[in-house]
């Protein structure tokens, strides 16, 4: 996609969100998947009966596992919620047969943690971005990237996300130059996680929320500028007990 100054985004051809998409199948409901039950769920709905505590060979414990790193990009609360698009998504959410199954009370505790990860598992310790690849971060432009919505993924089902579309400049997608200057894995799927449900859905409720996720997929939400990343550390996976360690700058 270009604009009038000939900006480009990626699109879905570029991206992995297609193929990562939640299948919604006429008159059933929707699971919370296993990996949800166990990283999410505990966080949101502790008592819920199928919450997993714990499960061998995983580091979490009631949602929650030793301290880790991770490179993020910053999503602006403050610019998000002024957004007329994002203001009229979120007000068909409330109004949806499925509004009452999401945790609104998680909203506040995350707002100035919005974030889409880049680059995860970098380690225990801040230290692990060597100060070479910090260079190479200082090296990189600012870049453009969009934020669409709504979705919901084939891994961790029951959380909600805007897709993000990076910039695609001089026929790269320029969060994967970020990743290779890194020497991290390159990726193709960048979300950042919004809402939480509480409960499986029933039939009505996933079918609304099947037709809400159609309905939004091209609609932009928010373009912006990006000219930082965050250094996230964390021990959960919704970034409750944890922040922001450090802004890297582009």
């Amino acid at each position: 996609m270009a604009d009038v100054a000939g900006l480009m985004f990626c699109s879905d051809i570029d991206l992995g969100y297609q193929r990562s998409r939640t299948k919604f199948e006429a008159g059933q409901g929707v699971l919370l998947d296993e990996s949800y039950r166990l990283a999410h769920l505990p966080l949101v709905a502790p008592d819920h009966p199928r919450v997993i505590a714990s499960r061998d060979g995983k580091p979490y414990m009631m949602g929650r596992h030793p301290t880790v790193f991770s490179l993020g990009l910053p999503v602006d609360a403050d610019a998000l919620d002024a957004s007329p698009a994002f203001k009229e998504l979120e007000r068909e959410i409330k109004t949806s047969p499925f509004a009452s199954k999401i945790a609104w009370d998680m909203l506040p505790r995350r707002r100035g943690k919005l974030h889409a990860t880049l680059c995860g598992s970098l380690g225990d310790a801040a230290s692990t971005i060597a100060e070479a690849a910090r260079r190479e971060l200082r090296r990189l432009a600012p870049m453009q990237v969009e934020l669409r919505g709504l979705f919901s993924g084939n891994i961790n089902v029951g959380r909600l996300y805007l897709r993000v579309y990076p910039e695609f400049r001089d026929g790269q997608n320029l969060f994967r130059t970020l990743q290779r200057a890194l020497g991290r894995p390159e990726t193709d799927l960048y979300v950042v996680g919004l809402y939480n449900l509480k409960d499986d859905l029933d039939s009505a409720e996933a079918t609304a929320l099947g037709e809400l996720i159609e309905r939004w997929w091209d609609r932009p939400i928010l373009r912006y500028t990006v000219d930082r990343l965050w250094l996230m550390q964390a021990k959960d996976d919704l970034v409750l007990d944890g922040g922001v360690a450090e802004e890297i700058a582009l």
